[in-house]
């Protein structure tokens, strides 16, 4: 066999191996867009994306059918964004600030602070719900109408990832642009404004086109294992997430869950582009298409 043939051999395996390793990660995609198409007897008899009987019952029982009274998929949605937005802009502000102390002020303690923060990406979430809620109780913060238990806290840099990122990103930026503002007279509020959020740009963008990106999956946690099923606190606790397994729980029907869950990544790749679109127009090079 020439080195040409061998060659050609190496090629075509290549190729292959790329298309079949690519197919096994986009068939799960594949089939869940099949099954909203499905009755919910093939779902359960077909491996095939595909379906012989379309069919649109699956769309219209999760946009029109109520789950927990008048709770419907748009509720649902709305309930979304009105928690998880505000937390998406105050995660990223509080992110700078916090890796901006941790980057350029020297203070006793930095580094075990900064060591202690890092230990809490290894805390799951179940060790911290009892202590938070017992604080939140405290604070009065349970049935309060402005809901502060759900964005208070990203408030306070409790995006441990998301600082960690900006912190390395910063000891990036040479102190000497910061000496020399100071030497012409800027400070420190006019350091970070016109010095260091300008070389932050792209990677703000980052986190927020992230952030974005995680307003659908909200805290399921959070929304599903402290209500619970009390069907008095759907109106206000019922997030897209919780509401897909909810309504599957107590349906059974797979085909409007899967309908649910392919608008609900639908809005969510709407979410990404627009976030995208507006992170272009101000700044096209710190955008990440």
């Amino acid at each position: 066999m020439g080195m040409k043939a061998r060659a050609n051999v190496a090629t075509f395996f290549k190729y292959f191996v790329l298309i079949l390793m690519g197919f096994i990660m986009v068939y799960p995609l594949l089939w869940m867009v099949g099954s909203t198409f499905k009755t919910n007897a093939e779902i359960f008899t077909s491996l095939s994306p595909f379906t012989t009987h379309p069919t649109l019952d699956g769309y219209y029982n999760a946009v029109t059918k109520t789950y927990g009274g008048d709770i419907t998929i748009w509720r649902a949605f709305l309930n979304t964004y009105s928690y998880v937005i505000p937390k998406v802009v105050f995660t990223v502000i509080s992110s700078v600030i916090a890796a901006y102390g941790f980057s350029r002020f020297k203070f006793k303690g930095r580094d075990f602070l900064f060591g202690v923060m890092i230990m809490t990406l290894f805390l799951p979430q179940v060790v911290l719900n009892v202590p938070q809620y017992m604080m939140y109780n405290k604070f009065d913060w349970i049935n309060n109408p402005l809901y502060p238990a759900l964005w208070v806290p990203s408030l306070f840099a409790t995006e441990t990832y998301f600082v960690y990122q900006l912190v390395q990103f910063m000891r990036s930026i040479p102190h000497d642009l910061d000496e020399a503002a100071a030497i012409d007279g800027a400070t420190k509020w006019q350091q970070v404004l016109h010095v260091t959020i300008p070389h932050l740009r792209t990677m703000i963008a980052i986190l927020f086109i992230m952030n974005v990106g995680k307003i659908f999956a909200s805290d399921f946690g959070l929304f599903y294992n402290v209500p619970m099923q009390n069907g008095a606190l759907f109106s206000v606790t019922q997030t897209i997430d919780t509401y897909v397994y909810r309504a599957y729980m107590a349906t059974g029907d797979p085909g409007q869950s899967s309908a649910a869950g392919l608008l609900q990544n639908v809005l969510g790749f709407v979410c990404i582009l627009t976030a995208n679109g507006i992170v272009k127009k101000i700044d096209s090079e710190s955008s990440l298409f």
